[in-house]
């Protein structure tokens, strides 16, 4: 199990869906506390949906620009 700040969870979400994919768990932490836990979904949810429920809430925990979620498309990234 690894743990990441909720900052740093947003800034490299791509490598925390990586260690997902490859079995791991990832605590989301915010002030030291755990906040969220990322595991794999086992339903095969479509990934750019979760890509930007995860990225909409690590926004607003972190208190980031809107300006990328605003531009975010999901419906432009395909399942692998």
């Amino acid at each position: 199990m690894r743990e990441v700040g909720a900052f740093e969870a947003k800034n490299r979400f791509g490598t925390l869906l990586d260690w997902v994919e490859k079995g791991e768990e990832v605590v989301i932490t915010r002030r030291g506390k755990g906040d969220a836990r990322l595991v794999t979904s086992g339903s095969g949810c479509h990934r750019a949906t979760g890509v930007k429920a995860v990225h909409d809430r690590l926004d607003r925990a972190v208190g980031a620009s809107t300006a990328a979620r605003r531009s975010y498309d999901p419906r432009s990234e395909r399942d692998a």
